[in-house]
């Protein structure tokens, strides 16, 4: 049976740890509204080299290629890792079929 002071304590934790939480959540949005506010600056420094007009659509489009870029670059990697993966288990898939191909005969010839 719980105490006063266990209820107590108990409570206290989950508040805890509802704030950190709360806490997190806030740096996270915190984070993430200086990451575009950094890249909507850096398209409107670069429109301004370029002479032109820096516009809410014209950044959206340039998230968008961003994103597009680096959804190709995550795609090539992942290509690559997948097919030295698929690679690698399929030599190891190979090696433990032969080694327990291996062992059969080990045992066929002990038990003759």
């Amino acid at each position: 049976m719980n105490t006063h002071n266990e209820n107590y304590n108990d409570a206290e934790r989950a508040v805890n740890r509802t704030e950190n939480s709360l806490e997190n959540a806030a740096d996270t949005a915190k984070n993430k509204v200086n990451e575009y506010a950094d890249r909507a600056r850096n398209y409107i420094d670069e429109q301004k080299r370029k002479n032109e007009e820096p516009t809410r659509e014209g950044f959206f489009e340039n998230l968008k290629s961003s994103a597009s870029e680096a959804w190709e670059d995550t795609k090539d990697f992942a290509d690559k890792a997948w097919e030295s993966t698929k690679d690698t288990a399929s030599d190891a898939w190979e090696k433990t079929k032969d080694a327990a191909e291996d062992i059969k005969a080990e045992v066929r010839k002990a038990t003759n």
